[in-house]
């Protein structure tokens, strides 16, 4: 995770987008999945974070434990959206992609 990634959307030049493709609905797919995958890693993370947590039973523990859950997940709510990550990342040309069985001319 980069803190260079603002957290603000922000207009984008469509053709810094279709650069790299040449077809700015291809950019677009390629963008999408890659922030799908962010999200789930994401999500991943959040959950082996917050598994110590999960408790049946109710004590006295319970208040500072909930501090600390509450600090992870507002750490996650702060960082950049998966979205955004998955733009810059791939403007940045740090996004590996392929159309499986097309020429080699066409994939990144």
């Amino acid at each position: 995770m980069s803190s260079s990634i603002s957290r603000n959307a922000e207009t984008r030049d469509l053709r810094l987008l279709e650069n790299e493709t040449h077809n700015i609905y291809l950019s677009t797919i390629i963008i999408s999945k890659r922030a799908n995958q962010i999200a789930e890693k994401q999500k991943e993370e959040l959950r082996n974070r917050l598994e110590p947590f999960v408790n049946d039973s109710d004590n006295l523990e319970e208040i500072q434990e909930n501090r600390e859950q509450i600090e992870i997940s507002m750490m996650y709510e702060r960082m950049p959206k998966p979205t955004l990550q998955a733009v810059q990342e791939f403007i940045d040309t740090k996004t590996y992609w392929r159309v499986p069985d097309a020429p080699d001319a066409i994939n990144g």
